[in-house]
């Protein structure tokens, strides 16, 4: 028995589909996307209720127990989840939006079978994306969690491998359009599992900026199949927008590593663990705290790179407290974000606004750049990859034509970091051994705490 009039539950589908457009609008600016967030989830919430009840499914008890349970749930998370494992939890979002409309074709396949053509494909497509997102995304949780080698996996015989597998899944799929019953669907639901794994593992961890903006445009654009599959005009439309607005994350993220989406897709560039290439033996120039906060402290102008080094120390607060330091001083300070700087898109700018550093100190690759070149010191906190000068002076490396921060051109630049340790694509970096480099082994938190204390007391 439904629990709600049909033309009251229009009103309120209205109503949630405004909130997801005013909701995107609002994020797409940093003062903005909290109330952005927020009247995207309010819009959610509210055509989840409006579902449930109009389809008279479950009770409201039923319906109260599970909005405690998943409100509980969420609170947990937001409270536990540390900045450095946004990237991680992001992906599992994305994983479980992709499973969830795969359920919803499914059981509308189960319940219904046979379909029509167009229901039919419309629920083959669902099952394909969702599932293969749902895969996908937890082989990327863990890559991004350590748990699985960032390393590419490439396989022998994987490219012929997949392309059977391709070729499988498009007939089990067909079959299951043309009547083949719950055999058809299971075989689809295995196969696209299976693509979603053996795609996701040949993709090394300086891509998954990418992989992750891509996954979470796919998890959309199952949910709007699934939306047209049980004819509901919320989830088409909330579908749609993140669709969309995932693959155009998708481009940008792309085009700021200077690459296309189907060689990020079907590449095998970038690792966590690989080796360094071979530095010749180069010597270093290795800094103190007292020296480089003297450095820092005399400069009239200092511009701070942070990178994926420091959201793993935690060290969102001291750079803040070291930039403080720096103002009081009359040193002008600003920060420099590469737009894959961190694990996932916009990692950085989070980051830095949990220890309320003002929007406005937050320049982007195509703002900051022009002034390194009149700067006296840049500081680098735990990046490699973005700063690397290789990608613009070195035909032969990988990261070559990838839009970099050309830290290098500053009067000097002083290099937090616990090792030389490659980055994520897994080269050496040739500005460590620059003249003007300094090089500061040291935790990054640690580091620039001692660093605050001692341009206090220079």
């Amino acid at each position: 028995r439904t629990l709600m009039n049909p033309q009251l539950a229009a009103v309120f589908y209205l109503l949630a589909a405004c909130l997801f457009i005013v909701g995107l609008k609002r994020l797409g600016g940093p003062h903005t996307a909290r109330s952005g967030n927020q009247l995207s989830t309010l819009g959610m919430l509210i055509a989840v209720i409006v579902t449930l009840a109009e389809s008279g499914a479950v009770s409201w008890w039923a319906l109260s127990a599970g909005l405690t349970v998943g409100a509980g749930a969420g609170a947990v998370l937001a409270r536990r989840v540390a900045m450095t494992g946004m990237p991680q939890l992001v992906a599992a979002f994305n994983g479980f939006g992709g499973g969830a409309s795969a359920l919803v074709a499914t059981a509308e396949f189960l319940e219904n079978s046979p379909l029509s053509a167009e229901t039919g494909v419309t629920v083959a497509f669902s099952v394909v994306i969702g599932v293969a997102t749902f895969t996908g995304s937890f082989i990327a949780f863990g890559k991004l969690a350590g748990l699985v080698t960032g390393r590419p996996l490439l396989l022998r015989g994987q490219v012929a491998g997949e392309i059977v597998l391709g070729a499988g899944l498009v007939a089990a799929a067909a079959w299951a359009v043309a009547g083949g019953g719950a055999a058809a669907l299971w075989a689809t639901v295995g196969l696209a599992g299976l693509l979603g794994v053996s795609r996701t593992l040949p993709i090394g961890g300086a891509d998954m900026p990418v992989i992750v903006a891509f996954l979470n445009s796919l998890s959309g654009l199952a949910a709007a199949a699934a939306g047209f599959v049980i004819d509901s005009v919320a989830l088409i439309i909330a579908g749609a927008l993140v669709g969309a607005s995932g693959l155009v994350l998708t481009n940008i993220m792309s085009r700021a590593m200077n690459r296309s989406l189907g060689n990020v897709l079907f590449g095998t560039f970038g690792s966590e663990g690989g080796q360094p290439a071979a530095a010749g033996g180069q010597p270093v120039r290795r800094a103190g705290i007292e020296d480089t906060a003297i450095t820092l402290a005399y400069a009239r102008s200092v511009i701070l790179v942070p990178g994926y080094g420091l959201a793993v120390a935690q060290a969102q607060h001291a750079v803040r407290e070291l930039a403080d330091r720096l103002r009081e001083r009359g040193v002008r300070v600003r920060y420099a974000i590469h737009p894959v700087a961190g694990r996932m898109p916009g990692h950085m700018n989070v980051l830095l606004a949990e220890a309320d550093v003002p929007y406005e100190a937050l320049l982007d690759l195509d703002e900051i750049n022009p002034d390194f070149s009149a700067t006296d010191v840049a500081l680098v906190v735990g990046a490699n990859d973005v700063v690397n000068p290789s990608a613009r002076d070195d035909p032969g490396s990988p990261i070559f034509g990838m839009p970099i921060l050309e830290v290098d051109r500053a009067a000097a630049a002083i290099v937090i970091k616990r090792s030389l340790s490659p980055g994520f694509a897994g080269i050496d970096n040739p500005l460590f051994y620059r003249d003007s480099t300094l090089m500061l082994f040291a935790d990054a938190k640690a580091g620039l705490e001692e660093l605050a204390a001692a341009v206090r007391e220079a």
